[in-house]
C-alpha cells in the first residue's frame, strides 16, 4: 500500500501520480472491506444509536470519498517541489490509508468497538495532518479532503456511541 513517486514533473507524471494514489486507495478499500461483516451475529447483536445510517449508506458514502482521496493525493504530489517533500506527503498518505483500512480490522475482526474507537481517533489525527500537509502544496486538494475528514469524525462519534451502548 506504500506510495512511491520518483518523477512527477515529466509527461507521464500525472498518470504515475494518479495511478499510484488510485492503486493505494483501491488497496485500502479492498483490504478494509475484507474485514467488514455487517450481517455477522456479533455486529447485529450490538446496540447502535438510532441515528446510525443503514448499512448500504456506508458504501455509497465511501466510494466518492475514496475517489477524492486519490484525486487530492495525486494533485498534491504533483505540486511537491522536490523528492523530500513528495516523500513526506506520500508517507503521510500511506499512514492515513493504513489507519483507514485498519479500523475495519480493529472493529469487525477483533469484535472490539473500543479498539475501533482508538483506531478512528488516530485516523482523525492523521486526517488533520494529511490536510495540513496537502494544504501546504495545494489548497484545492486539501479542500477535497474535507468531506473525508468530516465523515471520519462522524464515524468516530458513531463508534463512541456504540462503545457507550455496549459496555
Amino acid at each position: 500500500m506504500a506510495i512511491t513517486i520518483t518523477n512527477t514533473r515529466n509527461a507521464v507524471g500525472p498518470w504515475l501520480r494518479y495511478g499510484a494514489t488510485t492503486a493505494a486507495v483501491t488497496a485500502t478499500a479492498v483490504l478494509g472491506a475484507r474485514a467488514v461483516d455487517p450481517a455477522s451475529v456479533w455486529y447485529r447483536s450490538l446496540r447502535k444509536p438510532s441515528w446510525q445510517p443503514p448499512s448500504w449508506a456506508f458504501g455509497a458514502v465511501w466510494t466518492p470519498l475514496y475517489a477524492t482521496i486519490a484525486y487530492a493525493g495525486g494533485r498534491a504530489l504533483g505540486e511537491a517541489e522536490d523528492r523530500h517533500e513528495r516523500t513526506r506527503l506520500a508517507a503521510g498518505l500511506t499512514t492515513n490509508l493504513a489507519l483507514n483500512a485498519g479500523w475495519n480490522w480493529l472493529f469487525f475482526r477483533l469484535h472490539s468497538p473500543r479498539a475501533g474507537l482508538a483506531g478512528t481517533m488516530l485516523l482523525n489525527v492523521s486526517n488533520v495532518d494529511l490536510i495540513r500537509r496537502t494544504a501546504r502544496l495545494d489548497r484545492r486538494a486539501a479542500q477535497a479532503l474535507l468531506p473525508y475528514a468530516v465523515w471520519c469524525a462522524f464515524a468516530t462519534a458513531l463508534n463512541a456511541s456504540i462503545v457507550r451502548k455496549n459496555p
